[in-house]
């Protein structure tokens, strides 16, 4: 992978890192519902004027089944799933839970044309990182119906995370990236936009709450969504969701110093295993159905 490549990785981990803690924020304040449509569509104003000035948007059309289906799996249910179970979980349990997306990539990629061998280090990898999840949810970090329900949220949020980078490596890989994820974004805008009008708040909320906000929408989802098309497009869908590697990591440390949240030696060993799994599970060459739907990917792992 280019030095480009390898930027977009870095930047993309780091970015990718904070949106758990700034939900965590913005839903003391603001409906789940309301905070997943006002990232989305502030992304969406924010991409949209670029993407036409590029004439990206040209030729879209074809691809409204997958940008429609991948609005939905990469936005709407992740979004959502994330900001209600960020009401009754830790966003550093958040994070170490959604680092889980390699392994669910693993899995479901074969229904999407992708087939990788599961060999004994692949299926070594899901083990371990299942083991890991597992550990997690046992050492005490969850713990009652409300819980377990965010957890649930953020099962749902997993699978859309893990369809999402399929769908545009399968699909969306041959369009301009700006304009992909910009219809992208204003098509889930406008799925999420009567629900957010019924739970808007009747007080303004506060400047933290606003600007938690503006850096989930401009940063977390506008400059995300350009990184992650151009890391599919230069490794493909299952070593770009190695970027999950880094992700729980910053929202660890975040959750842990700013917001005082408790992890623990479980939680930590935990995280390490689900970590080490997701490796393994995504080692090896990817293989396709076909030569020309999915080219051979280079290595992400160092």
């Amino acid at each position: 992978m280019s030095w480009r490549g390898w930027t977009a990785f870095a930047a993309l981990g780091v970015i990718w890192g904070l949106p758990y803690f700034f939900i965590k924020i913005a839903v003391q304040e603001l409906s789940p519902l309301v905070v997943a449509w006002g990232r989305i569509s502030l992304g969406a104003v924010i991409l949209l004027p670029i993407a036409w000035h590029r004439g990206a948007l040209r030729g879209l059309w074809p691809h409204k089944a997958a940008i429609g289906v991948f609005a939905l799996a990469e936005f709407v249910i992740p979004f959502c799933m994330i900001s209600y179970g960020e009401r009754w979980i830790a966003s550093s349990v958040t994070g170490i839970l959604i680092a889980t997306v390699p392994l669910t990539i693993a899995l479901i990629s074969r229904f999407f044309g992708l087939h990788e061998p599961l060999g004994a280090w692949r299926l070594a990898g899901l083990i371990m990182g299942f083991a890991g999840v597992a550990s997690l949810l046992g050492f005490g970090a969850i713990s009652g119906p409300e819980g377990w329900a965010g957890v649930g949220c953020m099962l749902l949020a997993t699978i859309g995370y893990a369809i999402g980078p399929l769908i545009v490596q399968r699909h969306l890989g041959d369009i301009d990236s700006s304009g992909a994820a910009s219809a992208s974004l204003l098509v889930g805008s406008l799925v999420l936009l009567p629900f957010a009008i019924y739970t808007f708040p009747s007080q303004m909320p506060s400047t933290l709450a606003l600007t938690s906000m503006a850096i989930l929408g401009a940063i977390c989802t506008a400059l995300a969504m350009v990184l992650l098309f151009y890391l599919i497009g230069q490794a493909g869908a299952s070593r770009a969701s190695v970027i999950t590697y880094i992700n729980p990591l910053v929202a660890t440390l975040l959750g842990v110093a700013v917001l005082h949240e408790h992890l623990g030696v479980g939680g930590i060993m935990a995280f390490a295993l689900i970590l080490l799994g997701s490796w393994l599970a995504t080692r090896g060459r990817r293989r396709s159905l076909s030569p020309t739907d999915d080219t051979p990917a280079r290595h992400c792992e160092a």
